[in-house]
């Protein structure tokens, strides 16, 4: 099995931490998501990210409005609610201690094998 293979579970569960950051930081409409995440290991496909958007709305991380565009229909804009933006603080906040957590075993692992 493949790290890939492995590690798709923690990916796919990131992948909402990684969105909510995207939409954080502007207004974004889905397609600008999509190549955001295009060259990453996030990368992910239109039938996973507007699912993922609908959910997160329902739960109230987000909003959207409707844009006009220079290329065709009127476009979704999503940005945070106030509740997402505790959600990615919190979760921020708790990426941080994991990661904190490896790097002191791996700290601790290095030390013994020395």
């Amino acid at each position: 099995m493949s790290v890939n293979e492995k590690f798709g579970a923690i990916r796919n569960g990131l992948l909402e931490f990684i969105v909510l950051q995207i939409i954080a930081v502007e207004k974004v409409y889905a397609a600008d998501i999509l190549k955001q995440l295009g060259n990453t290991e996030f990368a992910t496909q239109e039938g996973t990210l507007y699912p993922l958007l609908s959910k997160m709305r329902r739960e109230g991380l987000l909003d959207y409005e409707w844009k006009e565009s220079e290329a065709g229909p009127p476009r979704k804009y999503y940005e945070l609610t106030a509740k997402g933006r505790e959600q990615l603080q919190a979760t921020l906040e708790y990426w941080n201690q994991i990661n904190a957590t490896v790097k002191q075993l791996a700290q601790k692992q290095n030390a013994e094998e020395l």
